[in-house]
């Protein structure tokens, strides 16, 4: 079983921190999610109604992704990670996930918070998954936390 685990991460890095221990702890490689237009502090205040990542939301936007993942159909689990925006998963992580065949792939999405919790971020997310199967989402707090989930579920 080859894993991946992709992740997106804001501002202080608390999800790039996590998916990286955890791949660490599991082996496996990463790759990280990025808009091609990085955020700024400003583009991801959202107390701003008119800040990026609001306008991004509530205009439904896709947000373009700066890179791929070459060698996807190698692997054949795939952990996606993400700070929860909205009570689901950032506008760059759907547009990320709508570019990949997930057909035949065991997918786990797991997020980070300073305060949500992980609501309906699966439901949400499932859609963008083409026929992967999605076996669920956990809001998570370290990689150690993350890596004993994954080997749970996967």
């Amino acid at each position: 079983m080859k894993t991946l685990i992709c992740y997106f991460s804001a501002e202080n890095g608390t999800t790039a921190r996590v998916a990286k221990d955890a791949a660490q702890a599991m082996g496996c490689e990463l790759f990280e999610i990025t808009p091609e237009q990085p955020y700024t502090a400003a583009d991801l205040r959202y107390t701003n109604p008119l800040a990026r990542c609001n306008k991004e939301w509530f205009g439904k936007k896709d947000v373009p992704v700066a890179g791929r993942i070459e060698n996807f159909d190698d692997y054949d689990t795939v952990l996606i990670g993400f700070p929860i925006w909205y009570g689901g998963a950032p506008n760059v992580v759907n547009t990320f996930c709508r570019g990949y065949n997930w057909f035949g792939k065991k997918i786990a999405a797991f997020a980070t918070s300073g305060g949500s919790g992980i609501g309906k971020t699966a439901d949400r997310l499932r859609p963008c998954l083409s026929s992967g199967d999605l076996l669920g989402a956990k809001l998570v707090h370290s990689g150690a936390e993350l890596a004993a989930w994954a080997k749970e579920i996967l």
